[in-house]
């Protein structure tokens, strides 16, 4: 499609709007490429990804797509055996991540039977890379810092860098509130030249020996390493130059791991683009409240109540726009302000997006074409003035476009003929016309010489129309009117403004009556044609709609009669299984009686009643709800608020206050809520006592168990808060003093969850966190009241 026609028609805020959805740099990239296609199946196809983009976003919300950076500049690294650093890694990773997850999305999809056909397409072509997977996850942080969980050696190395700048800040402590924090400037620890100091009055830098690194602007201050703590600085430098080493030696090994799978990578990357781009387009069809078009190959046309897709939709006028079957050619005729020039643009951009496997602005069933070319002749023609130049620059267009044109083309030109003397103009409109209409092509021209009206009457394949203008309040409304040409209204407004009856009718009967008997006729065959073709598109919904129900209800009825006769085996079986155990006893019951009998041993009556009674139970019951005393069981193991009841994992008692959710309830065991799952409890029947103040007791145990450290490492926000939850009312039970939760550091909101939880608990006395040993801000301590 020539580049000047999307430019006239502006396409690229189409495209702008569509980027502005992704959140990809792929999906950016395809959507700034997106171009107008002319072959049927290509556009079908891109026509199916949106359909399926918006079946996605109507029953899951969309694709989930995370953002995602361009991995190509790292892949490249990778070909040439260079090593990443961490972030680089952490873009790759995120793809890995984003492929598991979309992964993940399309088996819900699979298992609720949704069926998505060109975004399964895509789905089956993502490489998930188990392995490689779930290494660079567990080794690299989303900001490309390398984990503990690493390797052990880094894991050890970090541990001993805690533990050596845990002593230097103890000895260091002990000089700033000690005796000699006189000879100190400031009471604070900082570090210079990667090394822990003192800030120190010059003129007492001999008072703690060692090295001095650094000194104020002013001279009044030195920075030293005191010689007590040299050479736990030099081995703090030492743990931190083996931990480098050992981060680049992780950071090289990972590269190394994942360069034979950088063509995998980068397929996982494109086609997540292409999802992200396809998201985009649906949910751009959903914002502007687009439809999906049908394709007519014969380029037949008929947009229903189609609008300009940059204008607002609820107080855009919208049209009925048909062309190719019954005419080619339409000559809209009438004033200016009325609305031609947007009547153009929007059916040159909805062929455009269309084209391009957009959904259009415009009405269920509507039918675009497929042309080879659109082009345009449309510019700023508002003005009274009219130039020779602006005629040239016309017509030069008009040259170049008549050059090029097929039988395939969509030709729109904007006030043909104008600029110049209008007997001209006119004469020159008509031959362009003609022109366009030997080659083939279909055209849509606004003029405003009334000779082009005759023209629509006369040449075959072409139809006037024009914008309508109503009369009573003498203002333009924008819906085009197919088949009636345009007219001055000079005979309504005249009367309006207070024109004498008599001299307007007068002037009607200048006119030719059969101009206006041809106007109301055509104007008739309209409506009549547009009525038509809504019945036609009602007609077609309708189709669609019942044939879609009865391949659901075939579907259906064939699980149903499946699962029927499945299930009528199973009964069979099992009534067969219990027919032939009951034959077997009742086999051996009566050859029992047969022996006795045979001995010649007298059976008495009460041997017979057993033996009958044995025979009754093997009947098997139908309905055991019908049962009483089942029943009645049943009924005194429910659970009602305020039962007495027994929590088996703590074997203690409590009393049920609420009905938590289906699984849990509200249980108050002494001075503590819990909630506690149903299959845990057990109900008990207090014996009569007289009325007395009842307390209940926790018997608290140290000998519990449970281990008085809970690791969070790995754990999501909720699934760790939930973890703490039942942690602390565990660590209540078994009588702790204190226990340490280790939380790791990371970004920090995981840190910042636990202190609120806590800074909430009203168990908890005070919490803090663990020494530089045993964890630094990594753990905290939680002491109980």
């Amino acid at each position: 499609m020539n580049s000047k026609i999307l430019q006239t028609l502006e396409y690229d805020k189409i495209r702008q709007k569509i980027a502005e959805y992704t959140v990809t740099d792929n999906g950016k990239k395809l959507a700034a490429q997106m171009q107008p296609l002319t072959e049927i199946d290509e556009i079908e196809k891109l026509l199916a990804e949106t359909q399926d983009g918006a079946d996605a976003l109507r029953l899951k919300g969309g694709i989930p797509m995370p953002l995602l950076t361009d991995i190509k500049p790292q892949l490249k690294r990778l070909e040439i055996d260079a090593t990443l650093n961490g972030k680089e890694l952490a873009t790759i990773a995120k793809v890995l991540r984003a492929t598991n997850v979309v992964k993940a999305f399309f088996r819900d999809l699979a298992d609720d039977e949704v069926e998505l056909p060109q975004l399964n397409q895509l789905n089956g072509q993502l490489e998930t890379l188990p392995e490689i997977a779930k290494k660079l996850l567990t080794a690299i942080e989303s900001d490309g810092n390398v984990t503990d969980d690493a390797s052990s050696l880094l894991r050890s190395l970090r541990r001993q860098i805690e533990a050596t700048e845990g002593q230097i800040r103890d000895k260091l402590s002990t000089i700033t509130h000690g005796s000699k924090a006189k000879y100190l400037s400031d009471s604070l620890v900082t570090i210079r030249n990667e090394r822990y100091v003192i800030p120190v009055k010059a003129e007492n830098k001999n008072q703690f020996g060692g090295v001095v690194h650094d000194q104020s602007s002013s001279g009044q201050t030195l920075f030293v390493e005191p010689q007590t703590i040299v050479d736990l600085n030099n081995r703090l430098k030492q743990q931190q130059l083996a931990e480098k080493e050992e981060v680049r030696r992780i950071l090289k090994e990972l590269s190394a791991m994942i360069a034979p799978y950088t063509s995998e990578l980068a397929q996982n990357a494109w086609i997540l683009g292409q999802m992200d781009f396809i998201n985009a387009k649906a949910r751009y069809a959903k914002e502007i409240h687009a439809a999906r078009p049908i394709i007519d190959t014969d380029n037949h046309l008929y947009l229903r109540k189609a609008w300009h897709p940059l204008l607002n939709p609820k107080t855009v006028v919208k049209n009925d726009i048909s062309l190719g079957e019954d005419y080619q050619a339409i000559v809209i005729t009438g004033p200016n302000t009325g609305g031609k020039t947007i009547t153009l643009k929007t059916l040159g951009l909805i062929q455009l997006m269309g084209q391009s496997g957009l959904f259009i602005p415009a009405d269920e069933e509507s039918r675009i074409g497929v042309f080879d070319e659109i082009f345009a002749d449309i510019g700023d023609e508002q003005s009274i003035e009219q130039s020779l130049s602006t005629f040239s620059s016309h017509m030069t267009n008009i040259v170049e476009i008549l050059k090029q044109i097929t039988a395939k083309s969509l030709v729109l030109f904007d006030e043909l003929g104008a600029g110049t003397d209008p007997q001209e103009g006119a004469a020159l409109a008509i031959s362009i016309l003609d022109a366009v209409g030997a080659i083939g092509s279909y055209v849509v021209a606004t003029t405003h010489y009334p000779e082009l009206k005759a023209y629509g009457y006369e040449r075959p394949q072409t139809i006037n129309a024009s914008m309508e203008f109503d009369s009573e309040t003498l203002q333009p409304t924008y819906h085009l009117l197919i088949g009636i040409p345009g007219r001055s209204n000079a005979f309504d407004i005249s009367k309006r403004l207070g024109l004498p009856n008599e001299i307007v009718n007068a002037a009607r009967h200048f006119v030719n009556q059969d101009s206006q008997d041809l106007n109301e006729m055509i104007a008739d065959l309209v409506r009549k044609r547009h009525d038509a073709e809504e019945k036609q598109a009602l007609f077609n919904h309708n189709l669609h709609e019942a044939e879609q129900l009865h391949h659901d209800l075939q579907i259906g009825f064939e699980k149903f009669e499946n699962q029927k006769d499945h299930l009528l085996n199973q009964a069979k079986q099992k009534a067969n299984q219990i027919v032939n155990e009951a034959q077997i006893k009742a086999d051996q019951i009566i050859a029992e009686l047969r022996k006795m009998r045979m001995n010649g041993a007298n059976v008495k009556e009460n041997k017979l009643i057993d033996a009958k009674t044995q025979l009754n139970r093997l009947e098997k019951p139908i309905n055991l709800q019908q049962n009483k005393i089942l029943r009645k069981a049943k009924v005194q193991k429910e659970l009602h608020e305020n039962d007495d009841v027994l929590v088996k994992s703590y074997g203690q008692r409590g009393v049920l206050l609420r009905k938590a959710d289906k699984n849990h309830w509200e249980v108050q065991l002494g001075i503590l809520k819990m909630k506690i799952p149903t299959d845990d409890l057990e109900k008990i029947k207090i014996k009569d006592q007289p009325e007395q103040a009842s307390t209940v007791s926790v018997k608290r145990s140290v000998s519990s168990g449970l281990s008085t450290t809970l690791d969070l490492r790995g754990q999501t926000k909720e699934e760790a808060l939930m973890s703490v939850d039942r942690y602390i009312d565990s660590a209540l039970l078994a009588g702790y003093p204190s226990v340490t939760i280790i939380h790791g550091k990371g970004t920090g909101a995981l840190q910042a969850a636990i202190k609120q939880y806590l800074k909430n608990n009203q168990s908890v006395k005070s919490f803090n966190y663990a020494s530089p040993n045993a964890g630094g801000d990594g753990a905290t301590i939680v002491n109980f009241k």
